[in-house]
């Protein structure tokens, strides 16, 4: 069978798609990871400083946010004072050394506030651009696209902030792991009811590992450069 119609390669097509489509995080992880998986950017430990997402693994999600309360009656008014208070468990707000904060809705949570995604036109990729893998199942695929660095601007000679945000293009490879499927009659049934049901079945299996290998050189160059990168860099190397 042609690998361009292989459930794993509709997966992870229908992933990137999201990505590119900047759907919410968490939706994208639960239509196509399972609960379980996990998410790691390779890259140099030391430029967490800055890109706080790379060198680490994300496992798992993050609980949901608590339900809001119900009105407070006279009786509980003090209670529900405290219990209103906002939650300090912003994924967004880690630090690159948080290991309670660990989960893939974190890794988007860092990425998505570090790195500003600029897909173009060609950044999602034929079908035909994906490896795959059946017996493993594993895809891997190379991508194209922009990205900027959302950082804080430099100060001008009148003291007024200039914002400054560096932009690049850089190509990145997603390795794409599935989780495992039944053996033997099972998987022959399987078989038949991906045929039976058709394409909208055929993306059922999900992620279970997702590796990425990307430019964190330019990335770093991007969140530090400047006047403010400069002063940085000595204070890191002194």
């Amino acid at each position: 069978m042609p690998h361009q119609y292989s459930p794993l390669a509709y997966t992870t097509h229908a992933f990137i798609s999201a990505f590119i489509a900047n759907r919410p995080a968490s939706e994208t992880l639960s239509l196509h990871f399972t609960p379980t998986a996990s998410i790691h950017e390779h890259g140099p430990g030391w430029a967490r400083s800055r890109l706080p997402f790379l060198a680490r693994t994300f496992t798992g999600r993050s609980p949901p946010p608590p339900a809001a309360n119900p009105l407070p009656t006279s009786s509980s008014s003090s209670a529900s004072s405290s219990n209103n208070k906002k939650p300090d468990n912003n994924p967004a707000d880690v630090s690159a050394d948080d290991d309670d904060s660990n989960t893939m809705d974190t890794y988007y949570a860092l990425l998505s506030s570090t790195l500003e995604f600029k897909p173009t036109p060609h950044t999602l990729p034929d079908l035909d651009a994906y490896a795959v893998d059946e017996a493993k199942g594993v895809v891997s695929v190379r991508l194209r696209g922009g990205f900027e660095a959302k950082r804080k601007g430099r100060a001008d000679e009148e003291g007024t902030r200039k914002k400054e945000r560096r932009a690049w293009t850089e190509e990145w490879v997603y390795l794409v792991r599935f989780e495992a499927q039944g053996e033997g009659e099972e998987e022959e049934e399987e078989e038949e009811e991906e045929e039976r049901k058709g394409e909208e079945e055929k993306r059922s299996r999900k992620i279970e590992r997702l590796d990425i290998w990307a430019d964190p050189l330019s990335a770093w160059v991007a969140m530090g450069g400047g006047e403010e990168g400069e002063e940085e860099e000595e204070k890191e190397g002194g």
